[in-house]
């Protein structure tokens, strides 16, 4: 049952509590609820690219041109890549479905490598509808706001970083000007690390960077088509910076990253949001995840106004990388560790509590929790 705070000064303060109990979920002990059941794919691919669309379908993308899908919950993996991927070994970092038929895969690198596959009938066939031509040009990371509306974020060329933007579900991109984006910082990219950079729901989006002076987080409430950035306290070096941004909320938000270079150190790897990415709060080293972390998703992905209850659920994500998997239980300010398995992605299903990661040799998991 949903209920309307507004209406809650009209109920007795005993049914006011009532209903309140009735509606929050229990409350997550600690970490030791969560673990990871590891159901393998069958190859050892470094799987960067995951998109969760329910308990029973994943689809994960590799370094090395595949596309793999689930439809049975992990039991079996089916490798459903572009034939032309296969060929060329491109880099699928990314892949963003949205359902067992229709899904949109990433390949990054310079020039003509950053290309957007898309497939319409579960990766029986595949259409080329994106290939860069500025040889300059190095596409990161992609994200979905709704079956139709998307985009993705590229490094500066000229000083200028890139993103395309889609309204008819990844058949067609279209550049946004370079004059609606703030100038990049000397030495400002994106990182490529998992498919997470950046985000998108509803008119919202927002990208993160390192590799400059400063970590910085842009965002857009026009779905990619003006952008204003903010700095972050995240440390920035030429190998770090924000590796994973995600929102649960319009305002409420997570930026995590590290130093891949240094995967067993995080200092100042971890910020938070509470206006939508105008201003970002440093998460102190004693309570954040102790290694870098590539990949970030909220544990229930509900959108909604954090003025109403919400379930303990809503107030967890989760955190992976080569070191291990993170959970915080209080909205990302403090963390603890459930996992020493190695992980590049995690993808939570929205309006869900079912999560997935994947990462090397061929790993992918479905997150277990036993609260």
């Amino acid at each position: 049952m949903r209920i309307n705070p507004t209406r809650l000064p009209l109920l007795s303060a005993a049914c006011a509590l009532a209903l309140a109990a009735l509606t929050a979920a229990p409350a997550t002990a600690d970490a030791t609820a969560f673990s990871w059941e590891v159901v393998h794919s069958g190859t050892e691919s470094s799987f960067r690219g995951l998109d969760a669309v329910s308990a029973d379908v994943a689809w994960v993308s590799s370094d090395t041109g595949e596309v793999l899908r689930t439809v049975d919950g992990g039991a079996t993996f089916e490798d459903v890549s572009p034939p032309e991927g296969a060929t060329d070994a491109l880099l699928f970092r990314d892949v963003e479905a949205s359902s067992a038929d229709i899904a949109l895969v990433l390949a990054i690198g310079s020039g003509e490598a950053s290309r957007i596959y898309r497939t319409n009938d579960g990766g029986a066939t595949w259409d080329e509808t994106f290939r860069a031509e500025n040889e300059a040009s190095f596409f990161d990371c992609m994200a979905m706001s709704s079956r139709k509306d998307g985009l993705v974020m590229g490094d500066p060329v000229d000083g200028d970083f890139q993103v395309i933007v889609t309204s008819d579900a990844g058949r067609s991109w279209d550049y946004v000007s370079p004059d609606a984006i703030p100038d990049a910082l000397t030495g400002e990219f994106g990182f490529a690390a998992s498919g997470t950079c950046a985000t998108a729901a509803g008119e919202d989006a927002w990208f993160a960077t390192g590799g400059a002076e400063e970590a910085r987080v842009f965002r857009s409430g026009d779905r990619g088509l003006t952008w204003d950035v903010s700095a972050t306290p995240v440390q920035s070096t030429e190998s770090g910076g924000i590796f994973s941004v995600d929102f649960r909320t319009a305002k409420l938000g997570i930026a995590i990253g590290g130093d891949f270079a240094l995967p067993d150190e995080a200092v100042d790897a971890l910020a938070r949001t509470t206006d939508g990415g105008v201003t970002w709060e440093l998460v102190d080293e004693a309570e954040a995840p102790a290694g870098y972390r590539s990949g970030s998703a909220w544990f229930a992905d509900k959108r909604g106004d954090e003025r109403s209850m919400i379930s303990a659920d809503q107030k967890s994500v989760l955190a992976v990388g080569p070191t291990g998997s993170d959970v915080s239980l209080d909205r990302g300010k403090t963390w603890e560790p459930f996992d020493d398995g190695s992980f590049h992605s995690v993808e939570c299903v929205q309006d869900a509590t079912v999560c997935w990661a994947s990462g090397e040799t061929g790993r992918i998991a479905k997150l277990v929790s036993t609260d």
